[in-house]
C-alpha cells in the first residue's frame, strides 16, 4: 500500500466514482460490470488502481461478493448525488419549459400494480406523452438508496426513515368467493369444509395467513400460491375462497364478498421515494399525480 502522502495526492475521477457506486449497488465485480456495461476484469483493474492510489481497501471481498467499507459507502453517497444532478440536468436540456420527460422506475407488488397503479398511470401517460415507466413487481422492498427504483408503493406500517413517504391509505380486506358460486355468506363454523386459496411460504407473515392460522388453526389451504393476484384469479374461477383486498376484489364482477371487513388484517399503503430524487421534475410529477389518483376502497 502507498504512504499517507500518496493518499492525499490521488484524485478520484468521475469514472472511479462510477465504478465504486456500481460496486456498492451491484454487490459483486460481475454485477458492477453489468451495470457499467463492461467486463468484470475491467472493473477489477479499476478497483485495484483506486485502492492502490488511495492506499487503503474500499471493499471486503469474499465468495459472496464485495462489501463496501466506510470510505466506499461515503464515496457512493457523493457519486449518487452527482448522478441525480446529472440526470436532472439531462432531463432539463431534453425537455421544453413545463414539459415532463424521461423514465421513472416504479416498484410494487403485482396486486397493487394491477389493482391500483395501472389505472392511475393511464391518465398520467396521456398528460405527459414523453414520460416513460419502468415497472417492477416483487414482494421484496426495493432499495431506493441504491436506485433500484425511483418510487416504491409498499405495504408497511413503518416506512424506512431515510426516504420520503406519503401515506396512501389503509388496505382493507375480506373473504371472497366466486360470484356464481353457491356460497353467499361465510359461516366460521364451516370454515374447515371450504377449499381455501392462500399465500404460500413466500409470504409467511402475510396478514391473511396470520388471521387464518389464529382463528382457524386446523384449516389447511387446498391451493397455496405465491401472489395475491393468483388468489383472486383462483377464487373467481370457483376453486375456493380467499382473503382479498377490497380495492382489487370489489372492482371485479366475478367475485362476491362473503364476510365483513377483517379489521385484524388491515395494513397501510405507503408511497416512497428517495430524498433527493423527489426534486427531479419527472419523479415529482409522478409522485404528485399518484398522490391524487390512487384510490383505495
Amino acid at each position: 500500500m502507498q504512504t499517507a502522502n500518496a493518499e492525499t495526492q490521488y484524485q478520484l475521477s468521475a469514472t472511479d466514482m462510477q465504478v465504486i457506486l456500481a460496486l456498492v449497488r451491484g454487490g459483486t465485480i460481475a454485477g458492477a460490470g453489468a451495470r457499467l456495461n463492461v467486463d468484470a476484469s475491467t472493473v477489477f483493474r479499476v478497483l485495484q488502481r483506486i485502492e492502490k492510489g488511495l492506499g487503503q481497501r474500499l471493499f471486503e471481498r469474499s465468495r459472496n461478493g464485495c462489501v463496501p467499507l466506510e470510505m466506499a459507502a461515503q464515496v457512493a453517497l457523493h457519486a449518487e448525488h452527482i448522478e441525480t444532478q446529472v440526470e436532472a440536468a439531462r432531463a432539463l436540456l431534453q425537455s421544453q419549459p413545463d414539459e415532463v420527460a424521461g423514465s421513472v422506475r416504479l416498484t410494487t407488488t403485482d396486486t397493487i400494480l394491477h389493482g391500483l397503479l395501472a389505472p392511475a398511470l393511464k391518465p398520467l401517460a396521456v398528460l405527459h406523452p414523453k414520460l416513460g415507466f419502468e415497472l417492477h413487481t416483487g414482494n421484496e422492498l426495493a432499495n431506493l438508496t441504491q436506485r433500484d427504483a425511483d418510487i416504491a408503493l409498499r405495504v408497511t406500517k413503518r416506512p424506512p426513515p431515510h426516504v420520503v413517504g406519503k401515506h396512501v391509505g389503509p388496505i382493507r380486506v375480506a373473504l371472497f368467493g366466486a360470484k356464481d358460486g353457491a356460497l353467499t355468506q361465510f359461516d366460521p363454523e364451516r370454515a374447515g369444509s371450504l377449499a381455501w386459496i392462500a399465500p404460500d411460504d413466500a409470504m409467511p407473515e402475510h396478514p391473511s395467513v396470520l388471521w387464518r392460522r389464529r382463528h382457524f388453526p386446523k384449516v389447511a389451504p387446498r391451493y397455496r400460491v405465491n401472489s395475491i393476484l393468483t388468489v383472486a384469479e383462483f377464487t373467481a374461477m370457483g376453486l375456493g375462497v380467499g382473503v382479498l383486498p377490497l380495492f382489487l376484489a370489489q372492482a371485479r364482477p366475478d367475485l362476491r364478498q362473503l364476510s365483513p371487513v377483517l379489521d385484524e388484517c388491515q395494513t397501510e399503503l405507503w408511497m416512497l421515494t428517495h430524498t433527493e430524487s423527489r426534486y427531479l421534475r419527472r419523479i415529482a410529477a409522478v409522485f404528485s399525480h399518484l398522490s391524487e389518483h390512487l384510490q383505495l376502497r
